[in-house]
């Protein structure tokens, strides 16, 4: 359980860039370096976490974090992942605008935002080489950019994601043996999801527990994760927060490494002003809690499904489908609102030649982006 906490506590530090780029350093990590799990596993684990809602590079670590060590592992992965930027926007909350009002803290936000392009682009580079071999998959993973691409919305990347899976399940059922495998889920997770929706609405007289069920609530709603959570989150807080006030606590999500649900924590240090730490972690906790629970609800006998040839196919052509999905989140939101000159695409290039030709390890490189980000406003 240690080295599960360590491994993830010292990702949840590095991990700019959101939940795309938290796939690619995920991948680095767990399937090519300490090789817990091999790219089949990964992509099936990055596909579960597409169709529930939730916060979806967090569950895939959480996911991760359950195979190598039970649910033990798991919530070990989550704190260890998370640790880090709690930490980081109770400390915004603190100091609020006196940092990130700063031309230092955005250039260098923009560094670590070109960090991102090149993790992201790598993890997609390698996805494909190992899901794409033939026609049809290369195929469903173009379709499956074109359309997030011109199209952008939770229901088309779930559309997509279905319809990869019935293809598969016709056309690339590989040489898997037929099997009858039964699914069963978790009920006792999700008994526990239904019981805290419930109970929270009914016993919401409280003011932390209707913190904690209102950010359970959008926890519930939030397909994709990261930039998703804001609308909701928005509408939850109302006029409880000022503009400025929730627009800051956004940019700094944005900018601190981990999971972008963290926001979270801002909302609720500022929202309990006579509690700021407990209103913290009870709207972190909250947030994070139905998508993990959906999780545990269909993780255990998730790998059982695989042996059946018909869902090996799906699993197949999603596994295509998530590379697309990839490619579409490279270009937006991750290249978008990074690359703006051609000294941008320099870093790029500069980046992927320390990350693939001398093979840096990624703090290395977080440093020299940190620096690199930093020397834009001489």
């Amino acid at each position: 359980m240690l080295t599960i906490f360590k491994t993830f506590f010292w990702l949840g530090w590095i991990s700019f860039g959101g939940p795309a780029a938290h796939i690619g350093y995920f991948r680095q990590t767990f399937v090519e370096k300490l090789k817990w799990l091999d790219d089949s596993e990964y992509a099936q684990i990055v596909a579960l976490s597409q169709f529930l809602p939730g916060p979806g590079s967090s569950q895939v670590g959480f996911s991760i974090g359950y195979k190598r060590g039970g649910l033990s592992g798991a919530i070990a992965a989550f704190m260890g992942f998370t640790a880090p930027s709690i930490i980081l926007m109770i400390l915004l909350a603190l100091l609020s605008s006196q940092i990130t009002d700063t031309t230092l803290f955005h250039n260098v936000v923009h560094g670590l935002k070109l960090l991102a392009v090149v993790v992201v682009a790598d993890a997609t580079w390698g996805m494909y080489k190992n899901f794409c071999s033939s026609k049809l998959s290369a195929g469903l993973a173009l379709l499956t950019a074109c359309a997030l691409l011109v199209i952008p919305s939770i229901t088309t990347q779930l559309l997509v994601l279905i319809l990869a899976a019935i293809i598969g399940t016709r056309y690339l059922k590989g040489n898997t043996a037929k099997t009858h495998s039964t699914f069963k889920p978790s009920y006792t997770p999700l008994l526990l999801f239904v019981l805290i929706l419930v109970g929270t609405s009914m016993l919401s007289s409280h003011s932390s527990i209707q913190l904690f069920g209102d950010f359970f609530k959008a926890g519930s709603l939030v397909f994709g994760g990261g930039h998703v959570v804001l609308p909701l989150l928005q509408n939850l807080v109302g006029d409880q927060l000022s503009q400025d006030t929730f627009l800051t606590g956004y940019a700094a999500a944005q900018a601190v490494p981990g999971p972008m649900f963290t926001f979270a924590t801002y909302l609720g240090y500022t929202l309990m002003p006579q509690a700021p730490i407990a209103g913290a972690l009870l709207a972190t906790i909250a947030v994070f809690l139905p998508g993990f629970l959906l999780l545990l609800a269909v993780l255990k006998n998730w790998h059982s499904l695989a042996d059946n040839s018909s869902i090996a196919g799906a699993l197949n052509g999603v596994n295509a489908s998530v590379v697309g999905l990839l490619a579409a989140a490279l270009y937006q939101p991750v290249f978008s609102s990074a690359v703006f000159a051609a000294s941008d695409i320099a870093l790029v290039l500069v980046g992927f030649y320390l990350l693939k030709q001398l093979k840096l390890p990624i703090v290395a490189c977080v440093a020299f982006f940190i620096a690199a980000g930093a020397a834009l406003g001489i």
